[in-house]
């Protein structure tokens, strides 16, 4: 797969920078693939747009507050060419990061594109970080969820808007539990249909859920025929993760 030019560039920044002690460079996310499609294609890519900045993560020797204060200044220039802001780590720091990071990490361990080096070698994460990592995430949202609802006060507009403004988090458990299950894809439709089956719903409420991600709003008879149907999912996963077990 082609790497984008702006990717490149930002290696050439970044080698100015820190020299020899740059040991790789990876692009990651979903917006990453989609750059590097639309690159491969002549500016067409499989969605047709790139719906968010190309993510690059940058595994470094060591660094300094003056590589940082140089990378500072390169910012915007990164910015304009369409690029996220590199996470920058040192390599000892991302091995011994992996069991406070598993979810964020193990995404980018199981879905990355190399532009220079070899980054991981034989780098795992162990399945019971991610676990465990499930398990906060979903009892925080139940959390949320339920103190939400009371906030609420029973008004309609109030429960559309705990309904949107919890779908993304929402959407980024059902990608982690599907992640726990060896299912490595950030498509949070697919994620959802596969978290359904897993949990013993019927096809919907999940779904339903994660659409509303980009929303802004929805209307408030739609909130109140979805908020059950949504927190019975909730507990639902929230269950499933406290039993998980990799031979399951």
């Amino acid at each position: 797969m082609a790497i984008p030019e702006p990717v490149r560039a930002l290696e050439r920044d970044l080698r100015g920078i820190f020299g020899s002690r740059l040991q790789s460079l990876v692009i990651y996310g979903e917006a990453g693939r989609a750059h590097a499609a639309h690159d491969a294609h002549g500016g067409h890519g499989s969605r047709g747009h790139i719906a968010a900045p190309t993510r690059t993560l940058a595994v470094v020797e060591s660094m300094t507050l003056d590589d940082l204060r140089a990378s500072a200044r390169q910012v915007e220039r990164w910015h304009d060419a369409g690029l996220a802001t590199p996470l920058v780590i040192a390599a000892h720091e991302f091995e011994r990061s992996l069991d406070a990071f598993p979810l964020e990490f193990g995404a980018i361990l199981a879905d990355h594109l190399v532009v220079s080096g070899s980054p991981f070698g034989s780098l795992t994460v162990d399945p019971a970080d991610v676990r465990r990592a499930c398990e906060v995430q979903a009892r925080s949202h139940l959390v949320h969820l339920r103190e939400g609802f009371l906030e609420t006060r029973g008004r309609g507009d109030a429960l559309s808007m705990l309904i949107v403004q919890s779908a993304p988090a929402f959407a980024a458990l059902v990608t982690s539990l599907a992640r726990l299950d060896g299912r490595t894809t950030d498509d949070a439709a697919a994620a959802a249909r596969h978290v359904e089956r897993i949990v013993g719903l019927p096809d919907g409420p999940i779904g339903e859920v994660i659409r509303l991600a980009h929303a802004h709003d929805m209307p408030s008879a739609d909130a109140e025929r979805l908020f059950a149907p949504y927190f019975d999912a909730v507990e639902k996963i929230v269950s499933y993760v406290d039993g998980w077990s990799s031979g399951r």
